[in-house]
């Protein structure tokens, strides 16, 4: 009987699930064994904002109910989860991450937001009203449980609610009572409702003696271990992980879940901010009353307990800081196993950075090469391209590039992570699923014919079938250095190979004499591919093959018995050595040729703007590169060669390009008037912004090396008070440029309340902030819409010291425009948090004040500058 191919498994495993679904009841199984949680493929939801199932649950009474506003409830529940399990499961998912369903402050008046997303606990051992019963969550236990499913719960350790806080001016770490205030009176009462956590009253002596909590202000410092360790995030009450009464205490708490609800595995969220070694005691103590999670969950039967820790650590590009630091949380220096997964952030931000913003696809080759060699575990930590505390991929970058980043972490180690509403295109960070939530656009999103949904239901499907993508180890085999273009990696298990290949270019590009390691192979199948692209590949007699790659391809190889050596004749295609080091607009590159058939000449293997090139009778030829769009880099540009006629290509020549940046225009911008348009604008009341005006432009420069264009912009404060990893926070800089001569453009300035001065129309638009970095065209902007997703972006470099923010525009972001010249440039500057941070007349903490929330969203601007 003839093996099944890839693609038939691939449609098996689909169907099997969706007719698995068909008769699937809730089971009465609320324990089972653990899985290989190598296996598995989560899906994140934000239990508020997935589907509501129980109207009557809704408002809770205390003003906290609002689904037309992102800071309140929108009413989804546990009921109405269990309700879309198959909905989950079809997608090819294993396993639901829930976000906390414990009792949860329900508003901060001082916030002016609620407690929706379940990190605010009261209770850490009470389903929170808005969600449901213990029973509900019994239910989605063994419904998941009959599908063969599981259920991830998400734990907070590090706080509880914001039921006090201290004035960093007053506070005393001597004299805990200084400065210390409680929040406004709600219908919860000042204090969480559990013991011992109840104990928070920094007025009482014996409470203060009793340390259930760290009696200390917000960070200020996110460098200080001591701050980060043991003072409130983001006004949230510090638990003191040392306390041996707090240790009992969470054990207890969470160790509930799993006797009583059946959880498989838990998320740790802030595991950043607690020391380490308190994981030693939360997992593995062997207190008989209170014993550790991992003996809790053994004693239901489960072996392999998951517990996998939020440390939201992005590395730069090419360092590996943070990667070592997440790694601190699952092995201590003297080695003792501590958290048995972190989840992989780097991974996550080298992944926004290759294919939303153009970068090197180098940093790739980094990132993977350092997660295989810093963790010790990398095939147990959850991957994602976006979650509830990051802006959502299409946010930022196109459809496309979303999908070469999901087939990414599905062909990469690691545990795949489905954010909620990935699947249905979302942009809005925590919109909801079901129509009466926020931010659905008045419908359900359950589309299980979604061009997503059925991209990623392959995807899932993918992964299950070979054992290499989830037990297997990566080799990096090709990169480009200098921007955007070639990925290619090999994935082994045993003496199992797959090749899978990227183009995070917008235009084809070469793949080039790519050596597989597997000079037994003559032949490579298509068992997955995002764009057309050919059946199968052929390689030579010793393992090597060319090829182009579409535009955005994201393709997965196979070896394939039975194909012979590549039949076609191979050019011979040679370039001559290039200069070191190359300055000026136009590169002389000269070479020969065994044949008289045309080829291309690219730089960086990009075929889009190649150079045709027909060689002379004597095979000799001599061609003339524009190099006015390339930039410095750490790393050579590559001149490549490709005959389509022969399926050849040459082998590269490299060289590096030298700029000498030249200042176009400078601009002093007055000190104080970030203020709005009216004047009367103020920051929000939280003592983060006030004195420290990140918003307030001091000086502009604009400076230009071949087309390349550099802004670097002076602000009067620049903070980083939440840890953003761009390097500032608390302001977010938009920026829009008008190409001379060209038609079209947009008046608006999206989501900001208001046009652009002196009648400037804009065609491509820059908003960067703390956590985000984004570049877009003008069309299909409006009011709301910030128009079309562009690649490559431009480059933030954030200097706290001299409070600068350094953007970097290349020519390629531009459209490689003839000249610099003409350019007007405007920009300015508002906060951002999933959008443009809200105004009100009154303000609030988190809120702008002295509008209404329809004004315009500026609160420093420059002119409208033209280039010379």
């Amino acid at each position: 009987m003839k093996p099944l191919s890839l693609q038939a498994k691939i449609a098996a495993l689909v169907l099997s699930v969706s007719l698995a679904n068909v008769n699937a009841q809730t089971s009465d199984v609320l324990h089972v064994p653990s899985p290989d949680w190598r296996e598995q493929i989560i899906y994140f939801v934000m239990l508020d904002r997935f589907n509501d199932g129980d109207t009557s649950n809704n408002n809770q009474g205390v003003g906290e109910y609002d689904p037309g506003r992102n800071s309140h409830y929108s009413g989804g529940d546990l009921p109405g989860l269990t309700n879309k399990v198959n909905y989950i499961n079809n997608l090819g998912a294993t396993a639901v991450w829930i976000t906390p369903p414990v009792a949860n402050q329900w508003w901060s008046p001082s916030s002016q937001y609620s407690g929706y997303h379940g990190y605010w606990a009261k209770d850490l051992m009470t389903v929170d009203s808005h969600y449901g019963h213990l029973s509900d969550l019994q239910n989605l236990s063994r419904r998941l449980h009959g599908q063969g499913m599981y259920l991830v719960q998400d734990i907070v350790v590090n706080h509880m609610g914001n039921f006090f806080a201290y004035d960093p001016k007053q506070w005393s770490a001597q004299n805990p009572d200084l400065g210390y205030r409680r929040e406004a009176a709600t219908a919860q009462g000042h204090a969480p409702s559990q013991e011992p956590f109840n104990r928070n009253d920094a007025r009482d002596p014996i409470q203060v003696h009793e340390a259930i909590y760290h009696w200390t202000p917000d960070i200020r410092d996110f460098t200080n271990p001591a701050q980060e360790r043991d003072w409130q995030m983001a006004g949230l009450d510090d638990l003191n992980t040392e306390n041996p009464r707090v240790r009992e205490a969470l054990r207890r708490s969470y160790g509930y879940w799993i006797r009583e609800a059946g959880v498989d595995a838990f998320r740790v969220d802030t595991a950043f901010y607690v020391p380490p070694d308190y994981f030693r005691d939360f997992l593995y103590a062997d207190d008989p009353q209170q014993p550790g999670i991992l003996r809790v969950a053994e004693a239901t039967g489960r072996r392999n307990f998951h517990v996998f820790g939020e440390g939201f650590g992005i590395d730069k590009p090419f360092q590996e800081t943070q990667s070592r630091k997440i790694e601190s949380f699952v092995r201590s220096a003297d080695g003792q196993a501590l958290l048995p997964a972190m989840i992989n952030f780097p991974l996550y931000g080298t992944g926004i950075d290759i294919f939303a913003k153009g970068h090197p696809t180098r940093e790739m080759r980094h990132r993977i090469e350092t997660m295989m060699r810093v963790h010790e575990r990398p095939h147990l930590m959850p991957s994602f391209v976006d979650n509830h505390d990051v802006d959502r991929f299409l946010a930022n970058g196109g459809m496309a590039a979303l999908q070469q980043n999901l087939l990414l972490i599905m062909t990469l180690p690691g545990i795949p992570v489905i954010y909620y509403g990935t699947e249905q295109g979302f942009t809005e960070q925590r919109g909801a699923m079901f129509k009466t939530g926020f931010g659905s656009g008045g419908q359900d999103r359950f589309d299980e014919n979604a061009p997503l949904y059925l991209s990623l239901q392959t995807m899932t499907a993918l992964r299950k079938s070979q054992k290499l993508f989830t037990h297997g180890s990566p080799t990096v085999l090709k990169d480009s250095a200098t921007g955007a273009g070639v990925l290619a990696y090999r994935m082994r298990h045993g003496k199992a190979d797959a090749l899978v290949l990227f183009n995070t270019s917008d235009s084809p590009h070469v793949l080039d004499n790519l050596d597989t390691g597997r000079p037994d192979v003559r032949g490579w199948r298509t068992a997955f591919s995002l764009t057309a692209f050919p059946k199968t590949l052929t390689a030579d007699t010793k393992g090597r093959m060319s090829a182009v790659l579409p535009a955005r391809a994201g393709i997965v190889l196979l070896p394939e018995a039975g194909i012979s050596a590549n039949p076609k004749p191979s050019a011979i295609l040679r370039i001559d050595a290039l200069p070191e080091t190359v300055e000026g607009d136009v590169l002389v590159v000269q070479g020969s040729n065994g044949n008289a058939d045309p080829f291309q000449l690219s730089l960086n293997g990009d075929l889009a703007h190649a150079v045709t090139v027909s060689p002379s009778t004597n095979g000799r030829w001599q061609a003339r590169l524009p190099i006015e769009s390339l930039t410095e880099s750490r790393d050579a540009h590559q001149v490549v060669a490709w005959q389509d006629s022969t399926a050849s290509a040459s082998a590269p020549q490299s060289f590096l390009v030298r700029r000498n940046w030249q200042t176009l225009l400078e601009r002093t911008d007055p000190r104080g008037d970030d203020r709005g348009r009216s004047g009367g604008l103020r920051y929000p009341s939280d003592i983060s912004w006030g004195e420290h005006h990140q918003g307030d432009i001091e000086n502009l420069s604009v400076q230009r090396a071949g087309n390349t264009l550099r802004i670097v912009l002076r602000l009067r404060g620049m903070t980083q008070f939440w840890n953003p990893p761009n390097g500032f926070d608390h302001v977010a800089v938009t920026a829009f440029l008008q190409l001379p001569e060209r038609a079209g453009g947009s008046t608006l300035m999206p989501q900001q309340n208001g046009s652009l001065p002196e009648g400037m129309r804009w065609h491509y638009r820059m908003r960067t902030h703390g956590w985000s970095n984004a570049w877009f065209g003008a069309d299909g902007a409006d009011a709301t819409s910030e128009g079309g997703v562009s690649s490559p972006g431009a480059q933030v470099v954030a200097d706290a010291g001299t409070r600068t923010l350094t953007i970097t525009i290349p020519a390629k972001s531009l459209g490689n425009p003839a000249s610099l010249s003409g350019i007007k440039l405007y920009l300015n500057t508002w906060d951002y948090d999933g959008g443009y941070r809200g105004l009100s007349p009154e303000g609030g903490g988190m809120l702008f004040g002295g509008d209404h929330a329809d004004g315009t969203k500026v609160l420093d601007e420059t002119e409208v500058l033209v280039l010379p």
